[in-house]
């Protein structure tokens, strides 16, 4: 019977890697490269969509429809904070209850859902009609301004 120790690949089934540039013996030198150009340089090659000088396929072919280069949110929804028990929410309890994972997204709060209690929301941003259902509910959402936004109404005032 053959034990794991004993197995190996047939005969002529693994070759040892060619180890260029390492010395006089056939591929030394230009280590198979040849003489100078662009190929022989380290790092060198044509991108992946070179197409020899033309225009690339995707810069030929037209463009349709937003390309969205605005700020993009962590959203909640009022539907989600009602399930929660704390009065004060603020984005490490939201991350804490897993409504919010992106760390470098900003927090928005929508107002899909019903608030039935009173709670206070530390949000970076907020529709309208989120922020009045929560004040009409009793609580009230808390508007953080980023370090950013901090930063150039310190400027402003200066």
């Amino acid at each position: 019977m053959t034990k794991l120790h004993d197995l190996k690949p047939a005969e002529g089934a693994r070759r040892n890697r060619k180890r260029v540039g390492r010395g006089p013996g056939g591929t030394d030198k230009t280590a198979g490269r040849g003489h100078k150009g662009q190929k022989s340089r380290s790092g060198a090659g044509k991108g992946q969509f070179f197409e020899g000088g033309r225009s690339t396929l995707i810069s030929r072919l037209p463009k349709r429809g937003f390309n969205n280069v605005g700020t993009t949110y962590e959203v909640v929804n009022l539907g989600q904070l009602a399930a929660l028990e704390e009065a004060t929410l603020d984005r490490a309890a939201l991350e804490a209850a897993g409504l919010v994972r992106r760390k470098d997204r900003p927090v928005k709060l929508l107002a899909r859902g019903e608030m039935t209690r009173a709670v206070t929301v530390h949000v970076d941003a907020a529709s309208e009609a989120a922020v009045k259902a929560v004040e009409a509910a009793g609580g009230r959402v808390v508007i953080e301004a980023s370090e950013a936004q901090a930063e150039a109404e310190t400027k402003k005032a200066e």
